[in-house]
């Protein structure tokens, strides 16, 4: 089985975010940038599984300019196993992509690639909508399982343990499938996550 992992170029959670001199928007200028944090959990996953013998591929996606290139890179040294570039224009600010949007080009990358499961960060630290998930698997029709604490894959099932209001709740999940992550999903082996992001780690 092949996995897909979403990826975005985000500002470096370390990094104290200055605002334009005309307030028009956040100074991107000699910013230090990263590897979105949930997406860094994301790749853990897939990897994984891949490392549990349920998949034979795993291949990250990231849509930017040219400079996310870098967080491709830094997904490989993590063990993917292939990279692939949505190029956009080099814009003074190429973080503000409409999700939907995202959700169109990941949605033709999908039916290119044709992975058994898609496995994104369930929001980005910039932006925080936690919409892309959902609305791709709408626009592929796939199941989708949001906010994962636990991924489990036997045969053509995928059980998807994830966080509602009153505890956790397990979904079966028909393959190929659509899962955004959590915190509580795993810690990446190579990753140092922000503190505040440690402290949401406490069991529920």
């Amino acid at each position: 089985m092949k996995i897909l992992v979403s990826v975005k170029r985000v500002i470096d959670y370390n990094v104290k975010v200055r605002v334009k001199a005309d307030n028009s928007d956040v100074d991107l200028a000699n910013v230090k940038m990263a590897l979105n944090p949930f997406c860094e959990i994301a790749v853990e996953e897939a990897i994984r599984l891949k490392e549990a013998g349920v998949a034979s591929e795993v291949v990250v996606v990231s849509i930017g300019p040219k400079a996310v290139q870098e967080q491709l890179r830094t997904a490989m040294a993590l063990g993917a196993d292939r990279a692939i570039q949505v190029e956009t224009d080099d814009m003074p600010q190429p973080l503000n992509i409409e999700p939907l949007n995202v959700a169109k080009l990941l949605a033709k990358v999908v039916e290119a690639e044709q992975p058994g499961l898609v496995i994104l960060g369930k929001q980005s630290i910039d932006s925080d909508n936690n919409q892309v998930g959902q609305m791709l698997a709408a626009l592929t029709g796939r199941p989708q399982g949001t906010f994962a604490s636990a991924v489990k894959v036997e045969g053509d099932k995928a059980m998807v343990t994830r966080e509602v209001d009153g505890g956790l709740r397990t979904l079966s999940l028909d393959l190929p499938a659509i899962v955004t992550t959590d915190l509580r999903l795993n810690e990446p082996r190579y990753a140092k996550l922000p503190d505040i992001m440690k402290a949401k780690r406490k069991p529920l």
